[in-house]
């Protein structure tokens, strides 16, 4: 009996080489610790999970120690008949096989002093190799001895164990390998990067071996289809493919060491009806002839009152012409979906109610380029409708009016302190800030749309789950998993979002809350039957921007906040798809799927709010019941009150210039014939007046003025003289010599 080296002593135990194994990849699990995704990060070799003996077909199993060791079961480490017979076949040349056993190749697979080069051993090595492998025996099971060697084992190119070699090249668990899929795989063993012809030969050797010789029929040709599938990609591996840039994104700042298992705040199943949702609308707006030209999307969940986000899509996958980009973070124009959040600083600032009257009609705004005449949708306007109606159902120039009376300097404010990624001021998007022509993110809008859903609190979003990120786990079988100790700071959960910040208040939050679910309010656009009514209470806002390249749907119920976008990743436009014919659908289904077991109640109105009858004198609308802040309650509204001190009329807001404009002055048009115009926001006040640098201005609703160089004051005054808005401006430009012309000619 050979005697055990030093080294032998030092041969680690069955259990510290599992507890050793490291996978080649990050696994991203969800908030139950089901698999969702794996993502590359040992580029020198593949690995899969640890594969217990039992989670490995009996077809592999037989395979292999009838190929590689007949008598592993009956040995003690050496195959003492083994060694003989090679020892006489080499002494005649004859070509034999060799007398390693599993227990020996194991041994060599533990220690890199005794594996064997490429092409030979040394007598030390072989020598090392017995005395180790006999202490294997003495210390582990046959059955342990065979698990470690399945899953250290090196099979072809870069693959390592039994899991990654089954999962690339089968594109199935070890679990389901047949007798021909093991005979190939046993046969990589003992030449990995042979050709396939001499593989697929050895294959049927093995394969008439375990008696099912007639598997050897078109072994070659299947051997050939087994190679030419890159060996470099496991994308079958437990099915976990669900989460792709929701890995990269956790995964992305730290890079922990490869096999590090990081516990995500996702939903697996949500995350599957959210995945086959999207790709089941896309085919069907991309059906044969009435192709919309439309092929991709995103989708994001979020928990209302945790910041948990339990479902993430950046894509369509196998649909998108450019699924890498992750539509969840790209930015795209908001559209109208900015809307909610115009309308709760109006009515914030007590410069609307739900119930005040704003006219939709053609209007056209001077601008630094030019005119900005805003259109709706439908290229029709409805008149003098109310603030809830506008909403409801999108109208873009009561919009528009409502942001001269905001502007939109502090508008772009509030929307940045929403934790939206403005890059700009408010005065460079202009009126068109008020149609969502600044650039968001759906996470952010997402997550925008949830401050209301919290009564105007706006905070961070959660992407995993406190205290149960684990480094380095290994499963102990195929359903429990042994976890490894926590990562300094692991705990801490990633966030993207500004701190827990008051934007609006709970009673403007449920104001604009119930006007966005008021299914009534929706009707000149939308219609009572849509994807945005609910058999539960939610609110949801739709929209679409410029030539169609966007649309979206978010909204939220009680306990959870959905944001759809919907169009191409390339920002080719789409083919009459709207929000509420693209993005909609996807989150009626969403929202749906979440609230099959759970019900979504209307919210209580918080402390505060009065709730009045309102009638309209001219019957603009019909009667109904309407929230106000308090002090701002109407119970009888006309169009001849909107002249009044009431609160929420519009009339006593200065439309143009904006605050903040900058004129400059063309030196080669003469001065008289340039002008500004001053107006207000809707119909001429009864007893207004214009007061310019604090002296009258003659005029009404609409002053053409000669523009005078240096800094301004343009002030909308009452009867009394009151103050009732003011505007800042400056005009630039203009010559010393015409100077005085200009001056009498602005008398």
């Amino acid at each position: 009996m050979l005697g055990a080296p030093a080294t032998a002593s030092a041969v680690p135990s069955f259990e510290a080489v599992r507890e050793d194994w490291r996978a080649s990849d990050w696994i991203l699990l969800d908030r139950r610790g089901e698999p969702l995704q794996r993502l590359r990060a040992d580029m020198q070799a593949q690995r899969g999970d640890w594969i217990t003996l039992a989670d490995v077909s009996p077809a592999f199993r037989q395979a292999l120690v009838v190929s590689e060791d007949k008598r592993f079961y009956e040995h003690s480490g050496v195959d003492w008949r083994g060694v003989a017979a090679a020892a006489w076949g080499n002494l005649w040349h004859s070509r034999t096989r060799g007398a390693s056993t599993l227990t020996m190749q194991l041994a060599g697979l533990l220690d890199d002093d005794l594996r064997p080069s490429a092409r030979n051993r040394s007598v030390t090595q072989k020598i090392g190799q017995a005395a180790t492998a006999v202490w294997l025996e003495q210390r582990w099971r046959k059955d342990q001895i065979l698990e470690a060697y399945l899953n250290l084992v090196p099979f072809r190119g870069e693959l390592v164990g039994i899991s990654a070699v089954s999962q690339t090249l089968f594109g199935k668990l070890p679990s389901g390998l047949d007798a021909r899929e093991a005979a190939l795989a046993v046969a990589l063993l003992r030449a990995p990067n042979a050709p396939a012809a001499r593989v697929s030969q050895r294959a049927c050797g093995i394969l008439k071996d375990i008696g099912q010789g007639a598997d050897c029929s078109g072994l070659e040709g299947y051997t050939q289809l087994v190679f030419s599938r890159p060996a470099s990609v496991m994308a079958t591996r437990d099915a976990v493919n669900l989460a792709p840039h929701f890995a990269r994104r956790v995964f992305s700042d730290t890079r922990p060491p490869a096999g590090t298992r990081i516990t995500s705040t996702l939903d697996a199943n949500l995350q599957r009806v959210a995945v086959n949702t999207l790709q089941q609308t896309l085919r069907e707006l991309s059906a044969p002839g009435r192709s919309r030209n439309v092929q991709d999307g995103a989708i994001v969940v979020i928990d209302n009152a945790s910041g948990d986000i339990l479902a993430w899509v950046g894509s369509s996958g196998v649909l998108s012409s450019a699924s890498q980009v992750d539509g969840v973070t790209s930015l795209r124009q908001a559209g109208s979906t900015l809307k909610p959040f115009l309308y709760a600083q109006a009515i914030a600032e007590e410069r609307l109610t739900a119930a005040s009257l704003l006219d939709d009609s053609p209007i056209d705004l001077p601008t630094g380029g030019g005119l900005y005449i805003p259109q709706n949708y439908d290229r029709h306007f409805k008149g003098w409708v109310s603030a809830r109606t506008a909403l409801g159902s999108s109208l873009n120039v009561p919009a528009v009016r409502t942001l001269v009376m905001v502007t939109p300097r502090r508008f772009a404010q509030t929307l940045v302190s929403l934790g939206l990624p403005l890059t700009q001021s408010g005065d460079y998007y202009g009126f068109s800030l008020a149609l969502g022509s600044a650039d968001v993110t759906l996470l952010s809008l997402t997550n925008a749309y949830r401050t209301l859903a919290n009564g105007g609190m706006v905070s961070a979003t959660n992407e995993r789950m406190p205290g149960r990120d684990d480094r380095i786990p290994v499963s102990t079988s195929s359903t429990s998993r042994t976890r490894g100790p926590d990562r300094k700071g692991a705990a801490k959960a990633r966030t993207r979002h500004v701190a827990d910040t008051v934007v609006f208040s709970p009673q403007v939050s449920f104001i604009v809350s119930d006007m966005i679910a008021d299914r009534q309010a929706r009707t000149r656009t939308f219609g009572l039957d849509s994807p945005l009514s609910t058999r539960y209470w939610t609110a949801v806002k739709t929209g679409t921007s410029k030539d169609m390249r966007d649309n979206w749907a978010v909204g939220y119920s009680r306990r959870y906040t959905v944001g759809v976008w919907v169009g191409n990743a390339d920002g080719a436009p789409m083919w009459d798809v709207s929000g509420v014919s693209g993005a909609a659908p996807i989150w009626h289904r969403l929202m749906d799927y979440l609230h099959r077991r759970t019900a979504s109640a209307p919210p209580t109105p918080p402390p505060g709010l009065e709730h009045v009858a309102v009638q309209y004198a001219e019957r603009v609308e019909p009667a109904r019941e309407e929230w106000f802040l308090p002090g701002t309650s109407q119970s009888t509204i006309t169009l001849s009150a909107l002249a009044s001190k009431a609160p929420g009329g519009p009339l006593w807001r200065i439309a143009g210039p904006a605050d903040g404009t900058i004129v400059a002055l063309d030196p080669d048009i003469p001065p008289a014939n340039q002008r500004m115009w001053f107006q207000v926001a809707a119909a001429w006040p009864k007893g207004a007046a214009w007061r310019l640098d604090g002296k009258p201005l003659s005029g009404t609703a609409r002053v053409g003025w000669l523009p005078w160089p240096g800094r301004h004051v343009l002030e909308l005054v009452d009867a009394s003289g009151a103050v009732r808005d003011s505007v800042r401006f400056e005009v630039r430009g203009a010559s010393v010599n015409d100077d005085k012309r200009m001056r009498n000619a602005s008398r």
